[in-house]
């Protein structure tokens, strides 16, 4: 909206300089407005969640430790949701469908985990949807976004081949070309590009909610991821670098970059207040909402497989969990105290501070590592 006004309107009979055209401009303003939006609207927002007895209820089988938290005022992620979405529409450039795709999902599964959250409330118990429920509407929010890009790709404005760490000349093509020669396999290349979407988006939306249990713990990794992604749209849409790092280059990516910079501000801000001890928690109108927007930006500059380094302790979490459940199912014993990871090193005694601290160290040294896999191909 603004970059309209300021760039596209005024520019150049009333404002002499350019500077709303430049990426790097508007994310830094991005980024501030989400910051500044957060912090001013934080005190609001708890004050009116408190007012609506809208607290959070603690888990039976969790940490003892944690049972005082519960009143803790939840949904917070509506907070979040907003300072994001409101520095995109200002500052981007609302023409670009890469801008919607990824709002539009974000915007989707935070519906799904305003619901579930909101059923939890009325319930006044830890139990919302089901598992399968929330995973079906997960599966659909993903197929939607999966149409959404075949329609992109259809007028050439998206590409399914991926990029591939370590290797400059691999780069595998999600609508696998051998399948779609033949009538009869054809159907298999859309079943399996829809299938590797729903893996990535419900599975990084899943493991930022499951790593959301201590104080600022997910919020702080994602600002370290969104970071590190607001890095990779910006290379993906900038043509000397993409051509230099042999990216799969998308000239209407940077955009996104402005995208990430929100959120990553919006994650400042939050984390304002969400860290220990919290005053507000996130939810899962937050954490389903960031996991997915991430996953999305992924998806859209073909940067999948980094994902994996990017949300590296996100991945970690899961898999302690996915563990977990299988050792006990198949052996009847427990690998952890507890899972997910970050509950198995309270049951081992260690402080709730020291824990996230931790966990931010290992989170940014893997988004370190992502960045530097650029070049090492």
């Amino acid at each position: 909206m603004l970059y309209w006004l300021l760039y596209e309107v005024m520019y150049p009979n009333v404002i002499p300089f350019p500077l709303f055209r430049y990426v790097t401009f508007r994310t830094a303003f991005a980024s501030m407005t989400a910051l500044f939006l957060c912090l001013l609207l934080g005190p609001w927002m708890i004050r009116k969640l408190r007012e609506l007895q809208i607290g959070q209820h603690i888990r039976e089988d969790g940490p003892q430790a944690h049972f005082k938290k519960a009143g803790t005022p939840t949904m917070g992620g509506i907070l979040i949701l907003v300072s994001i979405v409101v520095p995109s529409l200002l500052w981007a450039n609302l023409r670009n469908p890469y801008l919607w795709v990824a709002l539009i999902g974000t915007l989707m599964f935070g519906a799904i985990g305003a619901y579930d959250d909101w059923s939890k409330i009325q319930r006044r118990r830890n139990l919302g949807l089901t598992g399968k429920q929330k995973f079906l509407l997960q599966v659909l929010a993903a197929l939607l976004i999966g149409f959404l890009l075949l329609g992109l790709h259809a007028m050439g404005l998206y590409s399914t081949t991926m990029n591939v760490p370590f290797f400059k000349q691999l780069r595998p093509d999600l609508l696998i070309d051998r399948w779609l020669a033949s009538p009869l396999t054809y159907p298999l290349a859309f079943l399996f590009f829809f299938a590797f979407l729903i893996f990535v988006i419900v599975g990084s939306s899943n493991a930022v909610n499951l790593t959301d249990g201590l104080d600022g713990l997910a919020i702080g990794l994602t600002i370290i991821a969104s970071g590190a992604m607001t890095v990779l749209t910006y290379a993906s849409g900038h043509a000397q670098f993409a051509n230099y790092l042999d990216l799969v280059r998308l000239p209407g990516a940077s955009e996104l970059t402005i995208f990430c910079g929100a959120m990553t501000g919006a994650a400042l801000g939050f984390l304002w207040y969400n860290a220990h001890p919290a005053d507000i928690f996130m939810g899962d109108v937050g954490s389903l909402s960031l996991g997915s927007a991430i996953a999305i930006v992924a998806v859209l500059i073909k940067q999948e497989i980094l994902l994996i380094f990017v949300g590296g302790v996100f991945v970690l979490e899961t898999l302690s969990v996915i563990l977990q459940v299988a050792s006990f199912k198949l052996r009847g014993k427990r690998i952890f105290k507890m899972a997910p990871l970050h509950h198995h090193f309270e049951a081992l005694g260690w402080q709730e501070s020291k824990i996230i601290v931790r966990f931010w160290i290992g989170g940014l040294i893997l988004a370190l590592f992502s960045l530097t896999t650029l070049k090492l191909r």
